[in-house]
């Protein structure tokens, strides 16, 4: 994934459970989970937005682009 998620660090800096952070931010801890662990296709801008006021960091501390493009795979027809 061209994108890198770095939730997992930020919890552990804010010293806070990924069980915590689902609560306050009202999402489930499956969709959290998928979010984690990079196999996310998309996230809500208001879920980002409460994911990093509760997280006291910014977008680019959790998201980070690697510098490649990701291509769809394209189907055979």
């Amino acid at each position: 994934m061209a994108i890198r998620i770095y939730l997992d660090e930020i919890l552990r800096e804010r010293h806070m459970t990924s069980k915590e952070l689902c609560r306050l931010v009202g999402i489930t801890e499956a969709n959290l989970s998928i979010l984690r662990s990079g196999k996310a296709k998309g996230v809500r801008f208001g879920t980002v937005n409460r994911i990093c006021y509760y997280l006291q960091c910014d977008v680019g501390d959790i998201l980070k682009f690697d510098g490649k493009l990701e291509e769809e795979p394209e189907h055979e027809t």
